[in-house]
């Protein structure tokens, strides 16, 4: 089906919105074209955006990632979709290599004519920081081994784009030095501080996953590796932005930091995500979910209880980013960090016909995805 979108302001490939009709011809974006028939869609009073892209994000529905199945993935990827999240990248968690092959083989194996696209995997563990765990599961934490990377990346068929790594780990320099040219190297669940976290980024690690989080803080003599990556200006960082991981005073902080080009929107959300209240697991770890908190029993958070679209609401709505901002950082940013930009991340022509229109209120009212209405609450 073809369709023009109409009445509604696009964010466009500048990051404002404007008025102006989109059309889409064979699931991508095309120019207004006087020999075809388009079926129009009335958007009027809505703003129309690129589909997001969640690059690390565990689960959804009551399932995990780790699950490894390739019915759990499309469970997930029919979920994010009705949420306005079009591309997905899931993460993994510290599990043995064994576990770990069969999440990958089952990535590669997927075969989504529907729901999200899966663009990636995020591979968040296990080489890390027994001092900066978080929510991974200590048992299996172990140094960063070059090979079974690359044996994980074969059998995910080079689905991963993203392998975290606390560097002060022993065996960290050699690891970057190997594989700095294949693959992105993310700052993780580390206990670094501002020296050993610059000397990461100046040696190739060019990525820090969910900022602020599972890392030393700031601090004026002690300044840690936030202020490392922020001296850095090649160095993005992830997120979270569900009001519970980082106080929106941080948050607007670490915007004047880093810029709204290097700062990458995630959800880093878990199985909880779209159930109610109640116990779910993470990494095989109890979590206790209670509204959008998700937590171990003995406090520490474990991932979030929302989904991306739901921290863009948040960003925008409670911590007072501005909405192109947001929408930027969900939508521009990551599709530009694992390499999908050519196909996703802005409305233009061309690119896959990956579009959300929002309300006033934020609210997903129409999903187009793959060629197709995917979702609609209010539109005509």
């Amino acid at each position: 089906m073809n369709y023009r979108l109409t009445g509604g302001t696009v964010f466009d490939p500048d990051c404002v919105f404007r008025k102006a009709d989109v059309y889409i011809r064979d699931g991508r974006i095309v120019e207004k074209a006087p020999d075809v028939d388009f079926e129009d869609i009335d958007i009027s009073g809505l703003k129309l955006i690129p589909g997001l892209t969640d690059i690390h994000f565990h689960g959804c529905k009551g399932h995990d990632f780790c699950e490894g199945e390739a019915s759990v993935i499309r469970i997930m990827a029919d979920y994010e979709e009705s949420r306005g999240i079009t591309q997905i990248c899931p993460a993994t968690m510290t599990f043995p290599e064994e576990k770990l092959l069969k999440v990958m083989e089952a990535a590669k194996n997927y075969r989504g004519e529907g729901g999200a696209s899966l663009v990636g995997i995020n591979m968040e563990g296990p080489f890390i920081s027994y001092e900066k765990r978080g929510a991974q599961n200590p048992d299996f934490i172990m140094k960063p081994d070059a090979g079974m990377f690359r044996r994980l990346q074969e059998a995910s068929g080079n689905l991963i784009k993203l392998v975290a790594l606390a560097p002060e780990t022993e065996g960290s320099e050699g690891f970057i030095e190997e594989l700095k040219d294949e693959i992105i190297i993310s700052f993780a669940h580390s206990a670094a501080d501002y020296d050993k976290a610059r000397k990461a980024f100046e040696g190739g690690v060019r990525h820090m996953t969910h900022i602020h989080n599972a890392m030393a803080a700031m601090g004026h003599r002690d300044p840690g590796p936030v202020f490392a990556a922020a001296d850095t200006e090649y160095v993005e960082a992830e997120m979270i932005c569900d009001g519970i991981h980082i106080h929106p005073a941080a948050v607007r902080a670490t915007f004047k930091l880093f810029g709204d080009d290097r700062i990458i929107f995630i959800s880093d959300s878990m199985e909880a995500v779209g159930m109610p209240d109640g116990e779910y697991e993470l990494g095989g770890i109890p979590v206790i979910k209670k509204g959008i908190r998700a937590a171990q029993k003995n406090g520490t958070i474990a991932g979030s209880a929302a989904n991306l679209m739901d921290c863009v609401r948040t960003a925008v709505l409670e911590m007072d980013i501005p909405l192109e901002t947001a929408v930027k950082c969900a939508s521009v940013n990551p599709a530009r960090s694992i390499g999908i930009y050519d196909r996703f991340g802005s409305i233009e022509t061309g690119k896959e016909a990956a579009l959300v229109a929002l309300n006033d209120d934020l609210e997903v009212c129409l999903v187009i995805n793959r060629g197709r209405i995917a979702y609609t609450l209010s539109v005509h």
